[in-house]
């Protein structure tokens, strides 16, 4: 039987205010465990909380930038319900009335597919705090559990999507245009290993063509874009194994561990109203008006698509490199330094996608973390440019600037004799060597009629002459050399 894929999603988004949405609590990372949660966080008897201005300014810019209406009224209910890390036994949030109402956002697939995914809403809340299941045992022997209530409080805005999606493919491309977004805003770090972003997936199958969705589950606090796509592909095989086997599917809340590839119930779930909504008696509705809108509006920066388009009328990139660089605002604002120096803007764009984010990856790092600066880059992509230094020259000077060896390309090129020759005297001579040492290719090449055989032969002469050169030679000279002395 062929199914069609459902999927929705929930975002958590951390907003990168200093203080939290109903206290003046530091929200600043790397605190004790417990320092940074005040009485206020807690709930405790006879404290009111207080709203954060910047929060309702953060949801009102990502409202806006989701093409979304904007509240002009927003009310606070208690959602209520236990966990160990939410000592208050409810969760400030909004149900009714959210800040940010239904918006959309547009993606751009693989083979030139373009895809709307709707929003329904967003809503502002607080965060709850952080349970920590360590390695640690009491005097008995007995594994503990711990609670950090630092985030407790925290900012959030929650991003809830229709059911557009219909592959880990447009899942997947959602996040990361949402993530980018949020970004390029400035309203969170997007730093996913601290939960700046989470994500909760919902997923159901149907039969293909059908319109009665099928039950569907959440599979909850994922926090990369890798596990996300993982989990989708997991759970899609879990659902169609069951329901071809005659099975159901619970609606239930689940974990997906990335490492294991493995999933398992949380809890099940029998209807969406399992949560209590009640409205807060301690907050009054707020009430936005046009001018606070519109203060918002002017203070927005330049968009992932907004930068995409400058990108490729600017510096003539094609639509792929354009979108890459686009949608990372640090990343981009690091291609702008290197070009910013005079640097070929599609050579900068090649190095900033490939040698740059391949370390940066490996490594683990985020652009921020980069040992070596945009205009580095740029003055190093300036010098393979001018034939100063080859390709292969370059990925050593690079490896200097990466570890710190000098900040100076010209010096580490200089100091280092990558200088590449291009004068065309000496490189006549190497040639001129080569080919008296290897008379028998010399023979073949002459005899194969087959242009495109001949051009490959010449690979075979390249080798021996960057080896006769040290690696210094300008290929594409030593290049144009060759077929002149081996057509006549």
């Amino acid at each position: 039987m062929q199914w069609d894929i459902v999927i929705g999603l929930e975002i958590h988004v951390q907003l990168a205010t200093r203080s939290k949405i109903f206290s003046g609590s530091s929200t600043a990372y790397g605190a004790g465990p417990n320092t940074q949660a005040s009485a206020v966080d807690l709930a405790m008897p006879g404290t009111l909380p207080v709203p954060n201005e910047n929060a309702f300014r953060y949801a009102v810019m990502f409202g806006l930038a989701v093409n979304a209406e904007i509240g002009r009224r927003s009310m606070f209910e208690r959602k209520n319900y236990f966990y160990p890390d939410l000592p208050k036994g409810y969760q400030t949030t909004q149900l009714a009335q959210p800040i940010v109402g239904p918006g959309y956002v547009d993606l751009d697939l693989s083979e030139g597919r373009t895809k709307r995914v709707r929003i329904h809403h967003a809503h502002l809340e607080e965060d709850a705090g952080k349970s920590l299941h360590e390695a640690v045992f009491d005097e008995l022997g007995h594994s503990m559990s711990g609670i950090d209530l630092n985030r407790a409080g925290t900012p959030l805005i929650e991003v809830v999507t229709e059911p557009d999606m219909n592959s880990a493919e447009e899942a997947v491309a959602f996040a990361r245009k949402l993530h980018s977004i949020v970004t390029s805003l400035g309203i969170c770090d997007g730093d996913m290993s601290q939960g700046s972003m989470r994500f909760d997936v919902n997923i159901s199958l149907k039969p293909k063509g059908s319109d009665t969705l099928g039950t569907r589950t959440e599979t909850k606090n994922l926090n990369s874009f890798r596990f996300m796509e993982q989990a989708i592909a997991h759970e899609v095989e879990r659902q169609m194994d069951i329901l071809e086997d005659g099975g159901r599917i619970i609606q239930e809340t689940r974990l997906y561990n990335g490492d294991r590839d493995e999933s398992r119930s949380m809890r099940t779930k029998e209807e969406a109203n399992d949560y209590r909504y009640f409205p807060c008696p301690d907050l009054l509705p707020v009430e936005i008006d046009d001018s606070f809108i519109e203060e918002a509006r002017r203070s927005l920066p330049e968009l992932p698509d907004e930068r995409k388009a400058r990108f490729r009328e600017q510096y003539g990139l094609n639509d792929y490199d354009a979108g890459q660089l686009a949608g990372d605002a640090k990343l981009a604002a690091f291609f702008e330094d290197a070009v910013d120096t005079g640097a070929d803007a599609k050579l900068a764009a090649n190095w900033v996608q490939g040698e740059l984010s391949a370390r940066l990856n490996a490594e683990e790092k985020t652009v921020t973390d980069s040992p070596i600066t945009g205009a580095q880059l740029g003055r190093l992509v300036t010098r393979i440019a001018d034939n100063t230094v080859s390709s292969a020259g370059a990925r050593k000077v690079f490896e200097s600037l990466w570890s710190g060896e000098s900040a100076n390309v010209d010096s580490i090129i200089e100091t280092r004799g990558l200088k590449q020759v291009s004068d065309t005297g000496a490189l006549e001579a190497m040639v001129d060597d080569v080919l008296a040492s290897m008379p028998e290719q010399v023979e073949q090449y002459k005899n194969e009629e087959n242009p495109k055989k001949r051009k490959k032969m010449l690979g075979g002469f390249m080798g021996p002459l960057m080896k006769a050169s040290k690696g210094q030679g300008n290929p594409k000279l030593f290049n144009e050399i060759l077929v002149r002395k081996l057509d006549n």
